[in-house]
């Protein structure tokens, strides 16, 4: 049976449903499993026929380990991944994997998805409605609010900085009702993350509601983004480890990655991709880790200043700086350079990148210059019609914006806007 633990406090057992509707350990470090189970030689052997939803299954329910009865887990992974991942080949070394084939154009779906049935499936018995609170960057609000939207017994919160999110992005998030709210913060995105952070510390908070977190600090996040690792590796697995390019802001993406590997997955190496909020490639740099406000970018995903997932990360390698540099290497990039990546990619292989997976190109070129023999998976991590408003003109005019998006633009926004300081949202939060 799955066991977590709070990377504050490995002396304390958690069950699976615990940390999936807590979200937050009441000592403010995050949940980690105890055990990462090796899967079989025969896995991988089989993986080549496998689909994208068996092959998840199988991980899911090597990881998970009874904490959800067999036909549960099956009902969960089969329904939340129904969409394809594919990984496009832009030359013999440089890859592309596609995450932005769910409801809501970005790689956040999987984590949403699989995270809303498993809560669901974790609340089943409770009386009282379950609140969730979430901030977000970009993407995660509208896959959180798409995952979560109808849920009976949940409701979602989200907390998205005013002017720092791209118009589209912001109407995936402010556009549904129901029991999905907008807040919008007037503010950073460190500044929404941390007065979530606060909410889970706040006594009066947790005895007025049941609250819960949908950011990557939720192991439910993170179960299901190791899934798209394995399949990427199984469209391209040739004998050669390959290396993972992942555009990287809150880091909770390339943990899933790291957890992937944990798992037996072959890889040669992880290339963490920061935009100018380059806290973790300066670690890598020093050993040393100072967090400082976030800075405002096209990449908007990454604009992080206080990765969360960097005690995971610390966590799994016994915060040891020789051995992370060994596993990961940081690249870090500005605006400038990301632009001139979105149209080398464009005038080179005709492919239109999003500035998230721009910034993950650029990682990547500037590895082969040491490595050019080595196959590169570069995480394009949303569809680039989320950013028409930031893509070079003659490039914005060739994206087809997908229908499911397009519909967006003619609804109202709908969202409550308040200010960084946790009494007013605290306030808010007592209310209701």
């Amino acid at each position: 049976m799955m066991k977590l633990y709070s990377t504050k406090n490995r002396h304390q057992e958690f069950t699976l449903g615990e940390a999936v509707l807590k979200g937050l350990p009441d000592d403010n470090g995050l949940f980690m499993p105890y055990h990462f189970p090796k899967l079989p030689t025969k896995f991988f052997q089989e993986l080549p026929k496998m689909s994208f939803p068996e092959l998840s299954f199988a991980v899911a329910y090597a990881l998970i380990d009874g904490a959800i009865p067999y036909s549960e887990l099956e009902k969960i992974v089969y329904g939340a991944i129904d969409f394809e991942a594919p990984v496009v080949p832009l030359n013999n070394e440089t890859h592309i994997l596609e995450l932005f084939h769910g409801p809501t154009l970005a790689f956040k779906d999987f984590g949403a998805r699989f995270m809303a049935r498993t809560m669901s499936f974790f609340n089943r018995n409770e009386d009282s409605e379950l609140t969730i609170l979430v901030a977000t960057s970009g993407d995660t609000g509208g896959a959180v609010a798409a995952g979560f939207y109808d849920i009976p017994g949940i409701n979602v919160i989200i907390l998205y900085p005013k002017g720092k999110v791209s118009h589209l992005q912001e109407k995936q998030l402010t556009t549904l009702g129901k029991n999905i709210t907008a807040l919008e913060v007037n503010g950073t995105f460190d500044d929404c993350q941390a007065l979530v952070k606060k909410a889970f510390l706040d006594e009066d908070i947790n005895n007025h509601l049941r609250i819960s977190s949908a950011n990557s600090i939720n192991i439910a996040r993170l179960i299901p983004q190791s899934f798209y690792y394995f399949e990427a590796w199984k469209q391209v697995y040739d004998g050669q480890p390959p290396v993972f390019v992942t555009p990287s802001g809150n880091f909770g993406n390339i943990t899933a990655g790291l957890f992937a590997q944990k798992m037996g997955l072959p890889v040669k190496k992880f290339i963490a991709a920061n935009n100018a909020n380059d806290i973790f490639y300066q670690y890598l740099k020093t050993g040393n880790y100072h967090p400082k406000p976030s800075v405002q970018t096209i990449s908007n995903a990454m604009d992080v200043g206080a990765p969360s997932n960097f005690a995971r990360i610390m966590d799994l390698y016994g915060s040891t700086w020789n051995i992370v540099k060994q596993q990961i290497e940081g690249y870090t990039f500005d605006d400038t350079a990301t632009l001139k990546g979105i149209q080398e990619v464009f005038d080179k292989y005709q492919y239109i990148i999003d500035p998230h997976g721009a910034v993950g190109y650029l990682a990547f070129k500037e590895y082969q210059k040491k490595n050019p023999q080595d196959k590169g998976i570069i995480l394009e991590t949303a569809h680039p019609a989320k950013f028409l408003d930031v893509l070079p003109s003659p490039i914005a005019d060739k994206v087809i914006i997908p229908e499911r998006l397009a519909i967006l633009a003619e609804k109202d926004k709908v969202s409550i806007p308040i200010s960084i300081h946790f009494d007013e949202f605290k306030g808010y939060l007592m209310k209701r």
